[in-house]
């Protein structure tokens, strides 16, 4: 395909144009040919104003010149090719009349006089223009800002509406929205603002820039600026927990073994923290050393409350820890935050205990487990309280341990550690026959039973929640299976398995459906 133009009266000098082009691109930032090719477009709307819409009308600025060309298009085809538009196409017949040597798939072009613009022309040539400029700028915008997220930046409040602060950064617009600003933040028109860039989005009226100042990323940049050796990757932030506006918790670690972390943060006489605290409008900001392990580093998130004793539940995620009995509303905080802000840095749940409440837990449990023991095994207390002292806290492990486990009980012998695995035994296979029983009685399907992590007890409780078959469990989400059952299983990761493995028969019926219609497609 080609195309022709050529000089003729239908040329138009206007070197003016170029000046304009380069004095708009000068001050919107963008490109000189952006502009001409907005320019161009704008006189091609204004020449289909005048000779018809249906015409495929086009116009051509030359870079060096300014000149104005404006010309017709007509498309050649095939004789017997169908015309899908008489107004721009023309079959090869036809087009021998305008052009000797016309081929198919070239386009015959006709000069047109220059246009004299009215004033109707011009304004719809000019609003051309602002369309495509405003184009081009939210174009460059976007591409300009989609790499900068993360990025702390300054900017000028240019409005307020609704409580959304809108920031002049420069060239282009952002938005601070209220629920993105420090509570009880006030903002007047021309103040300075710093922010974080939260997102950039492409929207419908255009690319968005979404600015935050209660992000935790953001305190950690403003530490970034002010701390050299964060800047320079000596120091590590490793976590921030903010509760914007009121107090916030930021966990470092040194790189080097000679510096400590938490005194280059805080600066001489606190300069440093300081100037960061003055930025989020007087946010109390403690600064702790990072700690692998979990129990030290959480007992360093609660500071400045003292931690006497810590037990972690890994498998849980939680953590309980034991203070004494005048440090426990220095460990929560008011309202919870201290406790709150440790939890979202370590990224642990916490519970926090006094030690009354842990020793009186501690009482109750040894009491529980020792009479489930007494009425279990038909033993004495002094025997059940061996067991629970030994660290056994369920018949199955005494059912099922090594035997040089109970009989290396002080007090204890192999045929006592024998009797006792006996005894054991005796009442988890009682126990389990009365379980089977009352589960057919429920109607609990058998093979349920036979799911990995599912016990007797636990298939009481489906019946009793009508779950009944595989298809009934695996329809569970695993927090409505957590709840179900509680303490039977050990969190939400085997909840989730329990689940997987009660659907996995979905899929085996799947595979064979697909292997039944297989040899059918092929045969025929």
């Amino acid at each position: 395909m080609s195309e022709t133009m050529t000089d003729t009266s239908a040329v138009h000098a206007r070197p003016e144009l170029l000046q304009v082009a380069e004095t708009v691109a000068r001050d919107k930032g963008i490109e000189r040919d952006e502009i001409l090719e907005a320019m161009e477009q704008a006189i091609q709307k204004a020449g289909r104003s005048k000779y018809g819409q249906e015409h495929d009308i086009r116009a051509h600025i030359d870079r060096t010149t300014g000149t104005i060309s404006l010309a017709r298009f007509l498309e050649v085809l095939a004789d017997d090719a169908e015309i899908e538009n008489e107004v721009t196409q023309l079959p090869l017949a036809r087009a021998f009349r305008k052009k000797k040597d016309a081929v198919v798939g070239e386009f015959i072009v006709d000069e047109l006089p220059p246009i004299d613009f009215g004033r109707i022309a011009a304004q719809t040539a000019k609003q051309v223009i602002v369309q495509k400029v405003r184009e081009v700028e939210r174009t460059r915008q976007f591409s300009e800002y989609k790499d900068r997220l993360g990025e702390v930046v300054n900017g000028l409040v240019k409005r307020i509406e609704y409580g959304n602060v809108i920031v002049d950064l420069g060239r282009s617009e952002a938005m601070l929205r209220r629920d993105e600003c420090i509570p009880r933040e006030h903002f007047n028109n021309g103040d300075r603002v710093r922010a974080y860039i939260l997102d950039v989005r492409e929207e419908a009226r255009g690319p968005q820039i979404f600015l935050s100042r209660t992000h935790p990323e953001f305190m950690a940049k403003l530490f970034a600026q002010e701390v050299p050796e964060i800047y320079d990757g000596i120091i590590e932030i490793k976590a921030v927990a903010r509760d914007p506006g009121s107090r916030a918790k930021m966990a470092v670690i040194s790189h080097d073994s000679s510096l400590d972390p938490v005194g280059p943060c805080i600066g001489m006489r606190g300069s440093r923290v300081q100037a960061v605290v003055g930025e989020l409008q007087g946010e109390k900001i403690d600064i702790i050393q990072w700690s692998d392990d979990p129990a030290m580093f959480i007992v360093n998130a609660l500071a400045p409350a003292e931690v006497a004793k810590v037990v972690l539940d890994e498998e849980r995620n939680k953590i309980e820890v034991v203070v004494p009995d005048d440090q426990l509303s220095l460990a929560i905080g008011r309202r919870g935050q201290n406790v709150r802000l440790g939890s979202q840095l370590s990224g642990w749940d916490i519970d926090i205990l006094t030690e009354a409440e842990e020793s009186e837990r501690r009482t109750k449990e040894f009491q529980v487990r020792s009479q489930m023991f007494v009425d279990a095994l038909d033993v004495d207390e002094v025997i059940a309280h061996l067991l629970v002292t030994e660290g056994f806290a369920q018949v199955e492990e005494v059912a099922f341990v090594p035997a040089e486990d109970l009989f290396n009980i002080e007090g204890f012998d192999e045929d006592v550690a024998a009797e006792l695995q006996q005894r054991a035994r005796n009442y988890l296979a009682s126990r389990d026959e009365v379980f089977d029983t009352k589960r057919r009685e429920l109607g609990v399907a058998d093979d349920v039973g036979t799911l990995e992590g599912v016990s007797a007890a636990m298939l009481i409780i489906f019946g009793e929640n009508e779950v009944k078959t595989r298809d009934d469990l695996g329809d569970l989400a695993g927090d409505e299976l957590l709840e179900m059952v509680g303490s039977e299983i050990s969190g939400l990761d085997q909840a989730n398995g329990i689940i997987m493995a009660a659907r996995a028969h979905w899929f085996d019926d799947e595979e064979t459906k697909a292997d039944d219609v297989a040899p059918e497609a092929g045969t025929e």
